[in-house]
């Protein structure tokens, strides 16, 4: 390796959140300064919102609510031929 192109390694250099938080960690810069660190930001402190104009949120949980509540597929066809034979039988008697 060439000499003097590296930076220097500082093992204790310090990140300062605004919150006021400080965390030790290694860097090439002695001292780091950040808005947000683990302390402060919304989803690790478990404050986070969800900013939701369109309705998304809503409408995804109707439809997956929508589709748990109805049967699929085999049984709701089974149930269907079912009823129209009932239909029939209850029409013949009359």
């Amino acid at each position: 390796m060439k000499k003097d192109i590296h930076p220097t390694y500082h093992a204790d250099a310090k990140i300062i959140c605004a919150c006021g938080k400080i965390h030790e960690v290694g860097s090439t810069m002695k001292e780091i300064q950040v808005e947000l660190c683990s302390s402060c930001h919304p989803f690790y402190t478990g404050k986070q919102k969800i900013l939701d104009t369109a309705r998304r949120v809503e409408k995804f949980t109707a439809r997956t609510s929508a589709k748990a509540e109805t049967a699929t597929g085999k049984k709701v066809k089974k149930e269907k031929r079912d009823k129209q034979k009932q239909a029939k039988e209850i029409a013949k008697k009359a």
